[in-house]
């Protein structure tokens, strides 16, 4: 039986070759694009100054860069809620939410064809 992880990743790495905007990013990038993802669709998006603390992913120079290199390649949008203009919402464009959807659909192969 193949490991059913493995086939996940393979299936990922493949589809990472057909997304070009994800191509260009690298593993930080990636690791907070998911963070972002994941607190959106728990209806609490991310502000732009949590984000900077996010110390255990990498500094906030590094993490400023990031969220940069996120918005130029069309992965995450900035945007304000409301009157305050002070906040900053980070949220995940059309692009990455299709990319997120096809990798759960690799999960679902991975799992159905093991």
């Amino acid at each position: 039986m193949k490991n059913i992880y493995l086939s996940f990743l393979a299936l990922v790495e493949a589809l990472q070759g057909e997304t070009g905007a994800l191509s260009s990013i690298d593993l930080e990038a990636k690791k907070l694009l998911e963070i972002i993802a994941v607190k959106h669709s728990e209806g609490d998006p991310l502000k732009v100054m949590d984000a900077m603390r996010l110390d255990d992913i990498a500094s906030p120079a590094t993490i400023h860069r990031k969220l940069t290199q996120l918005a130029q390649v069309g992965l995450i949008d900035m945007e304000h809620r409301g009157t305050n203009r002070r906040k900053k919402y980070l949220v995940p464009t059309q692009a990455a939410e299709k990319y997120f959807d096809r990798v759960g659909e690799a999960m679902a192969k991975a799992v159905t064809t093991n």
